[in-house]
């Protein structure tokens, strides 16, 4: 008997978080992972603030591909980000804890495009990013 697509999504999520130190340097959480479906978080810190004294946009561009990445990951299948947008529609606020929800819109051989909204706590969206994936050989885990 196989494993789940959930338990395929939950594996797939920690072989790539053991190797992640990049989400992990910057404070990040992943919070939950389903197939083609991510959630990270992270509070922001002086150190992510820019000149304007609120959050870089670089990390929260970081924060929501890192959901992205997860959710397209979920299958036990290697995905690279082919191109990604970002529109920043409110500032992050210094303590403000955001949120990256990720949800595939599609999947079509290879590719895939997966809509991430990063929110503060009050549910208010920071930013709108889109993603696309491609595929590559290799696999997160044995099956």
């Amino acid at each position: 008997m196989g494993l789940s697509a959930e338990e395929i999504a939950q594996r797939s999520a920690q072989a790539m978080w053991a190797r992640d130190d990049a989400s992990k340097w910057l404070g990040m959480s992943l919070d939950a992972v389903g197939p083609g479906t991510a959630t990270t978080s992270f509070t922001v810190g002086k150190h992510h603030t820019n000149g304007h004294d609120i959050c870089h946009g670089g990390y929260i561009f970081t924060l929501a591909d890192s959901a992205f990445a997860f959710a397209c990951n979920s299958y036990n299948q290697l995905a690279v980000a082919q191109h990604n947008t970002i529109s920043f529609l409110r500032p992050g606020k210094l303590g403000e804890r955001l949120t990256a929800v990720a949800r595939e819109v599609t999947r079509a051989g290879r590719s895939g495009l997966y809509d991430v909204t990063v929110s503060d706590a009050a549910g208010k969206v920071i930013a709108e990013f889109r993603g696309a994936s491609r595929v590559i050989d290799g696999r997160h885990f044995e099956e």
